[in-house]
Parts: C-alpha cells; structure tokens; sequence
C-alpha cells in the first residue's frame, strides 16, 4: 500500500504555504510573481527557495515518519522552456536520487498547465480556466508528459505519472464559484473561461496514456485525477483497455463542509465513513484509487467556519481568532480524524497527505490558527498524525 505524502510549494508554489515568498509584490500566483520584480532578484527568490525548502535530509525525514512515497507537483515549465519561468528538472533529478537512496517512490504530478486547468491559485494563474479551449497548449503538456516519462521511466524510485491536477468540470467550477473565489487580475485574459467537459478529459486522459505508458518500465503506472467526481470514472475504466493505471481522488474535510458537513467531530467522521470510504470501495472495484491529497484541516479546530478553506489570503478578516481547543483536546480530535481517513484509504491503493510542510506561523499570526494541520511534518510531532509503518 502506498503511504506518502506531498512535497507542495517546492518546486509548484503556493502563496498561502509560503507568503514571505511573495513578500514585496501583490502577485496571488506563480505566474504574476516574475512580472514584479526584476529578472536578477526572481531568479535568486526562486533558486533560493527551491534549494532551501526541500533537501535530502526531508526524504530522511519522511522516511523516519514512516512513508514510503513522495507526490511531487511539478509545473508545465519544469524544462525552462517558458520564459520568464525557471525550469526545474535539475531539482527533480535530485528528488530521484535523494527518494532512491532512502527507499522512496516518486510520483511525479503535472500540477499546472498554461492557462490554467482549474483558475485555483495552486494552478499557478488564479480566475483564469482556458487551456482546454487550446489546442497547441494541450500538445505542449502532451509533448511534457512525454519528455518526463523518456526521462525517468525506468528509473528504480518512479511509482508513475500524473497528466495534469485537478482539471475542474462544471460541478466543482459552481460550487466552488472560483472567478469570484479566485479574481483575475487581467480580465481580459481571463475572457472565456470555462471548466473543461468530461468529454475533453476522456479524450485527453487517452492521449496522454498513448505517451506515456509506452516508455514506463511494466511496475509504473499512470494515475489520472477525477476531476472531484470519484464514482463518474467507472464506466470509462470499464470499457478502456489501460494497463498500470490508477485514478486520483482529493478527499479534503474542508470541501465536505462546502458540501454541507457538520463542522463537529462527529460530523467530519461520519462523513468519512459513510461517504470517503464507501465511494472509494465502490469505485475501486473498477479502478485502483489512491487518495492523492488530503489533509486534517477542518474548520472546527480553527475556531471559524472557513468556508471551504478560505484564507486572509481570500480576503477573509481572522486576525482576531483565537484557539478553542487546548493541546489535549486538538491532539484528541486530529488523531480521531487521521485514525478514521487513514482507515478509509484503506479502501484504495494508498494516499498521498497534503503537505510535507509550509511555512506560516501560526503561534504569533492568530489568522492561521489551525492551519498547521496542514503540515505533516507537525502533525507528527506532535503526535496528530499516528505512527505509520
């Protein structure tokens, strides 16, 4: 069973889990960051962070914890072939190496696309939703796909490949409202946004096994995400003939609230029992499911109904939050919900948490109380997240 975790914000960043990162600029994402500062001082913030936020003595770390794999987001410019963006796959040949030596596996996740596959700030161009509507573009992330899977099919740490992140259908696009919860900054840009269809992905996700699978040794896989719609896979899976595929599902407590869960302990568990666990049984019947992100944040233990995991940087004001639960009673209420998701992926192949670690401090800056449920690296020490082994 795959047991990992997350490395977010290393080499795909995300202004909330790391702010100073922007500090000096109004950017909200990685694709306005360079337009701010200049050429010479990017390339340093950029280096600096990607040298400093993720090392080898992380993968010791994470292995000490008890994992045995890593999900590490990449971006659409990971081969410096899109300017003003830095490339990153030296750092990646790194995360081999380093994943490698400590018995890691690695499963490498295409986290953006040009022009956005989901207009979330964590698909590096906030408001914005129109790759799909782009030919070229889909060739270009195609032509990526590939390059990754020649590059690193074969190596020993490769658990596989995921062609893109949470591409958002029309569901999740209304629910979540996310040109109101995620504003352009150029409208214009923005100007026909829309979620992709069910019928692109299909089409897509068959287009990227084709490029793909052909070059991975026989014990890797390719893993598509669900686009939050778990159980609507299951015929698809059905009638294609894939080999070595798995589907992704993101199962966070914050979205069941979008969807009217309790905001009480018993209500985060019952719906984890009666809705992640049961959903991904019946899925997995079909397809192998792995639980790619999730985490312990809810909005009970940060005193405030977050909606749907809403930051100051959303423009929500708790700068005067304060801590409802003591040590002991948030120690209690994180270990019932690890215990009880831990116990649904089981269902599955496996899980993935969300993330590694982040970097806010949530002691001094009363706004980001409860937001270090996020950080697995705290979670575990203190003793939220259970020993895994």
């Amino acid at each position: 069973m795959i047991k990992g975790v997350n490395l977010g914000n290393w080499l795909v960043l995300e202004k909330w889990m790391s702010p100073a990162l922007f500090a000096g600029t109004t950017a909200e994402d990685e694709y306005y960051l360079p337009t701010q500062l200049s050429p010479e001082v990017y390339e340093a913030r950029i280096k600096i962070h990607r040298s400093e936020y993720i090392t080898e003595r992380d993968f010791a770390a994470i292995r000490r914890i008890g994992l045995n794999a890593v999900r590490i987001p990449v971006p659409y410019f990971i081969f410096g072939d899109r300017p003003p963006f830095i490339g990153c796959i030296e750092e990646l040949d790194k995360a081999f190496s380093w994943a490698e030596k400590y018995g890691l596996g690695v499963l490498i996740d295409l986290h953006t696309v040009p022009m956005s596959q989901n207009g979330f700030d964590n698909g590096g161009l906030s408001g914005v939703c129109r790759w799909s509507q782009l030919p070229e573009e889909v060739e270009f992330v195609l032509n990526v796909l590939e390059k990754l899977a020649r590059r690193y099919g074969h190596r020993k740490g490769l658990l596989g490949i995921t062609p893109v992140n949470e591409p958002i259908t029309e569901p999740m696009w209304s629910e979540m409202n996310v040109q109101k919860r995620y504003p352009a900054v150029d409208t214009a840009l923005a100007a026909g946004s829309a979620p992709n269809t069910m019928e692109f992905l299909r089409g897509f996700y068959r287009d990227a096994y084709s490029r793909i699978h052909p070059h991975l040794a026989e014990d890797k896989y390719v893993i598509f995400h669900d686009a939050f719609r778990l159980k609507d896979w299951k015929e698809f899976f059905a009638e294609e003939k894939f080999e070595n595929v798995m589907l992704d599902t993101h199962q966070y407590l914050m979205l069941a609230e979008m969807e009217g869960c309790e905001q009480t302990p018993d209500g985060y568990l019952a719906y984890i029992r009666e809705v992640c666990a049961k959903d991904i049984a019946e899925v997995q019947e079909y397809v192998d499911v792995i639980c790619g992100e999730w985490c312990l944040f809810n909005s009970f233990a940060t005193g405030v109904d977050t909606r749907g995991g809403q930051s100051v940087l959303n423009g929500m004001d708790y700068a005067k939050n304060e801590e409802t639960l003591d040590a002991g009673e948030k120690r209690l209420l994180y270990r019932q919900l690890a215990d009880a998701q831990l116990t649904a992926w089981q269902q599955g192949a496996g899980y993935f948490y969300w993330s590694y670690k982040l970097l806010l401090d949530t002691v001094n800056e009363p706004e980001w109380i409860g937001w270090d449920s996020w950080d697995l690296g705290k979670c575990a020490d203190e003793g939220w997240f259970p020993a895994v082994g």
